[in-house]
C-alpha cells in the first residue's frame, strides 16, 4: 500500500465513520466531516499533511499519481 492510497483509505474511513455517528448518535459528529474537508482543501494548497508525513516516516512507499 502506498502513501497516496493510505490517505484515501484513512480519510474515507473518518468521513464515513463521522456520518454514521451523526446518523446514529449526534449531528455534532458532522463537524468532523467538515474539518476533514477543510483539511483536504488546505493540504491541496500547502502540500502539508501531518498524516502523510507520519506514513512516510513509517516507511510506506510513494507513487506519483493514480496508476
Amino acid at each position: 500500500m502506498t502513501v497516496e492510497r493510505s490517505i484515501l483509505l484513512i480519510v474515507g474511513v473518518i468521513v464515513l465513520g463521522s456520518v454514521l455517528l451523526a446518523a446514529l448518535h449526534s449531528q455534532n459528529w458532522l463537524w468532523l466531516t467538515g474539518i476533514m474537508g477543510a483539511h483536504l482543501i488546505q493540504a491541496s494548497f500547502t502540500g502539508m499533511c501531518p498524516v502523510v508525513m507520519t506514513l512516510k516516516r513509517l516507511g510506506l512507499p510513494t507513487k506519483a499519481g493514480f496508476a
